[in-house]
């Protein structure tokens, strides 16, 4: 799920996490993506998700729908569009064996609070935070974006299970990368429920530190095992 529609189009999560700038090809290549899903969450949040066709969002960017499904492999990742980099940055994250899985997860999740709620910019960050409850709703509301998400939790936890997997040597159909994936992926559902809950606090600082407070019990519980 993606909380987003105006967000800083120079800031990414892969940015956020690594420190690290991105190539110049890279960088065109994600403005235009953004600006497709910019394009897209306007317009779905404006008529409903339904009402808007792949093509709209073509034309309202002047490109072709090609072009818009070279970029998005679904009208559903138009908007729920943050999932492929979230994961991509769990995954480089557990590359290295020095850092444990849930502090890879956490360190990824509390980057993307900051991202979202980076969306609000005014002075007490009410119109911003009045869209990402709109934008909420939207999913909420919507039967194919709400299998979307649960389609992307599930991909997420398979490459969880098979990073670790691959960097304890452990085969990838054995239990223990499983339960381990499981449990990290956890902590989306927590993101998203306390991001819903603490959106009505009205501020974004409030919003932002509520949210990564909530993150850091789930995943002290984690690190002390069931």
């Amino acid at each position: 799920m993606a909380y987003r529609s105006h967000v800083p189009k120079h800031v990414t999560l892969s940015a956020v996490v690594s420190g690290h700038e991105e190539p110049l090809r890279e960088k065109r290549r994600r403005e235009l993506r953004q600006q497709l899903s910019d394009v897209a969450t306007r317009l779905f949040l404006e008529h409903g998700f339904d009402a808007v066709k792949v093509a709209d969002v073509a034309k309202a960017c002047g490109v072709t729908v090609k072009t818009v499904y070279n970029h998005f492999p679904s009208k559903e990742s138009l908007l729920a569009d943050r999932w492929e980099i979230q994961t991509g940055a769990l995954r480089q994250l557990l590359l290295d064996p020095a850092t444990g899985p849930v502090d890879a997860a956490l360190e990824v999740l509390e980057a993307e609070v900051r991202y979202m709620t980076s969306a609000a910019t005014s002075a007490n960050g009410a119109p911003g935070l009045a869209e990402l409850r709109r934008f909420g709703k939207l999913i909420q509301s919507t039967p194919s974006l709400m299998a979307h998400n649960r389609e992307s939790l599930d991909r997420l936890t398979s490459i969880v299970a098979l990073t670790i997997a691959q960097r304890t040597g452990t085969a990838a159909d054995e239990p223990e990368p499983w339960i381990t994936a499981t449990a990290i992926a956890g902590l989306w559902p927590v993101y998203f429920r306390s991001l819903r809950k603490h959106l009505a606090l009205g501020s974004v600082a409030r919003v932002t530190a509520a949210v990564q407070d909530d993150l850091r019990r789930a995943a002290a519980t984690l690190r002390k095992g069931v």
